[in-house]
């Protein structure tokens, strides 16, 4: 075993990763900007046949974000952090090592298959869950693969105190891999259908309520073990190292992550408010929901008290901007979603562009800022050089603020609006407005959510140029920087 004083990180899988997490982002994003556009100029729907139309990339937009850019971010930024925390190297284990280059590898086959099978229509048709069963076993591989490297790296470890990022990451896998094995049991319909059906399409082993319900359970928990568990055990970590200042409380750390464990586990039959599922149920979604917004803000409160005493480095240092800024995006969000699963909100917001609003000011203004500045972050760690443009990161932190402003607002106003319409009757109790009046109502706040995915997505260029040029091109740095990341101006 190396001493501490020797120690040399390995970086390899950490890179790999932050590589497709970049390229994932890019592709994600520009299709989801698309199906945007698509709906407020339905014409935009022809032009690639059915591979082009909303309904079959609309499932691709969703999966490339959640399972390649964000999972990418995920496994990048735990192969960086962890050695770092528990002050080991990847390098002292070539066996762990050989686990993690694995586990890439078939990560990047599983998205490539992914991608084809959801191109050509192949779908298990449920949300966030449209693999079929062949690259579910694969999706479990690779998991698995990631499982035995991180207790591997821990087995080994020699700071013995476990970092609370190593809790929330810890709880980001067993939390999925729980909930993904119960709701993707499925049989392929050649044995479901005594051998007319196919091999390569399945049906679920739950039926009707049984498998909204299992659903949900995992549907929402995605967003929970996926979208904020090791989102914000990236916070924990690179918002102190790169303010230099120490996490606020570790108290309130560890109250938030149990809290937020065992709450955020029951939260989602909020999702079949005013559905066939028992109305206790129903309830019991909308208590849990409300008191999410504890362990949610105490996580949250918690960053932001973390820069107690030295707000100036928001006017200094971009990174920490961008920190910042996604630690209220998840105040925002975790607030917002509470207040849509009270059952008399449930009953004008659901099936609304209010519930696509909440979604992507999490995803957009606190998971994908803070993806970003943790690759800004790790760049000039991994690869010895200043990160080449703070101008050009400036510039991307404006542009997209307002993207995901101008997104979440348009939604906000079209998903009340569409609630409002639908609900309202004359005097003798019948509807007022059809359906298409609300379509034609809502087409300018259509437009500008496409305008805010153009303006997002151009902020996204910027960042991928801006790590491209870092990687490649940079400023070569000596010593490694302890805090603050060096950039150029």
């Amino acid at each position: 075993m190396q001493s501490n004083a020797a120690l040399e990180y390995d970086y390899t899988v950490a890179k790999l990763f932050t590589y497709t997490a970049i390229i994932f982002g890019l592709v994600g994003m520009l299709i989801g900007t698309l199906i945007a556009a698509q709906l407020a100029f339905p014409e935009l729907n022809y032009l690639f046949g059915e591979y082009g139309t909303f309904s079959r990339l609309r499932p691709l937009h969703t999966n490339v974000v959640i399972y390649g850019f964000t999972v990418s971010g995920v496994f990048a930024t735990f192969y960086y952090s962890a050695q770092r925390v528990m002050k080991v190297s990847f390098a002292e284990s070539p066996f762990l090592m050989a686990v993690g280059k694995l586990q890439f590898v078939l990560y990047v086959i599983l998205a490539a298959w992914m991608v084809v099978t959801l191109f050509m229509g192949v779908t298990a048709n449920k949300e966030y869950a449209q693999m079929e069963w062949p690259l579910d076993v694969l999706t479990v591989v690779v998991w698995v693969l990631w499982g035995v490297a991180m207790f591997g790296l821990i087995g080994m470890r020699r700071e013995k105190a476990l970092y609370i990022s190593m809790w929330y990451y810890i709880a980001c896998f067993l939390g999925v891999a729980m909930l993904y094995l119960f709701n993707n049991m499925e049989v392929p319909t050649y044995f479901a259908a005594g051998g007319l059906g196919s091999m390569m399409h399945s049906v679920s082993m739950y039926a009707g309520t049984n498998d909204a319900l299992v659903q949900w359970w995992w549907g929402h928990n995605a967003v929970a073990f996926v979208f904020t568990v090791p989102i914000v055990a990236m916070v924990y970590y690179f918002l102190p190292k790169e303010s230099g200042q120490a996490v606020y409380s570790y108290k309130l750390s560890l109250l938030s992550f149990w809290g937020l464990m065992f709450v955020y586990l029951w939260a989602g039959s909020h999702h079949l408010i005013w559905s066939t599922v028992p109305d206790w149920m129903q309830t019991m979604g909308s208590v849990f929901s409300v008191v999410l917004i504890l362990p949610s803000w105490g996580s949250a409160i918690n960053m932001l008290l973390t820069m107690k005493g030295e707000w100036n480095q928001l006017t200094e240092n971009p990174l920490i901007k961008f920190m910042v800024l996604a630690s209220t995006f998840y105040m925002l969000s975790t607030l917002e979603g509470p207040i849509q699963a009270i059952k008399s909100v449930n009953a004008i917001a659901h099936f609304t562009d209010w519930i696509p609003g909440h979604v992507h000011d999490g995803v957009l203004g606190w998971v994908a800022f803070m993806i970003m500045a943790a690759l800004f972050h790790m760049a000039p760690r991994m690869f010895k050089r200043e990160i080449y443009s703070k101008k050009m990161m400036e510039a991307q932190f404006w542009v997209q603020t307002t993207a995901v402003v101008l997104y979440f607002t348009s939604m906000w106003i079209a998903g009340i609006t569409q609630g409002m319409m639908w609900r309202a009757v004359d005097e003798y109790g019948n509807l007022m407005y059809s359906f298409i009046d609300t379509v034609t109502v809502l087409h300018p706040y259509y437009t500008i959510r496409a305008v805010a995915g153009v303006l997002y997505v151009a902020g996204f260029v910027l960042f991928a140029y801006n790590m491209f040029m870092t990687i490649t091109a940079s400023k070569k740095i000596e010593e490694e920087p302890q805090f603050r990341s060096p950039m150029a101006a």
